[in-house]
């Protein structure tokens, strides 16, 4: 797993070291405005998401990554590649496309250029032959997101009392 740069963005695997970063991030109420509202209330609480992410990459080979400006190496949130053994939407053992930044970064295509280089990364590093995601219905700019760098709109469906929207890519060819 070796860290890799876009134009503007810098990923590489988490490190203890990013919990204050994780932790502005996870209890910002915007930041979770489509994602349920567990807002995190103890750093504590992110160094726990960082070792269970860091064991998804011993058990999977992946899990996502931190997201550090290029520029300036400020940690901007995170984005990558999971795999979902599910169900959700009654899939099984689907990697799962995804991405958070703080609202600073927000409005600005960090976002799109995250989620393409991630797209890239699992068709052509890992070989995957598809790739899905899934957004809150109502989350307009990550749909927009997800439907720019070519996935495709599936199904509605509910998760965690949520309704969501299904994306998915097969491998070009």
């Amino acid at each position: 797993m070796l860290p890799f740069d876009t134009d503007r963005l810098h990923f590489r695997p988490f490190v203890e070291a990013d919990v204050a970063g994780m932790f502005k991030l996870d209890s910002d109420p915007a930041v979770h405005r489509y994602l349920g509202g567990h807002l995190l209330t103890d750093p504590a609480q992110s160094l726990e998401m960082i070792h269970f992410i860091q064991a998804q990459y011993r058990a999977t080979g992946i899990g996502r990554w931190a997201v550090l400006l290029r520029a300036t190496g400020e940690f901007m949130g995170w984005a990558g590649l999971k795999l979902v053994s599910g169900p959700v939407n009654g899939q099984h053992n689907f990697y799962d496309l995804g991405y958070r930044f703080s609202p600073r970064y927000w409005g600005q295509g960090y976002g799109n250029e995250a989620a393409r280089a991630w797209l890239d990364y699992g068709f052509q590093i890992m070989g995957l032959l598809r790739i899905c995601a899934y957004a809150d219905i109502d989350n307009v700019a990550s749909r927009r997101i997800l439907e720019k760098i070519g996935l495709q709109l599936g199904n509605e469906f509910i998760e965690d009392g949520v309704r969501c929207v299904w994306y998915e890519a097969d491998k070009p060819h």
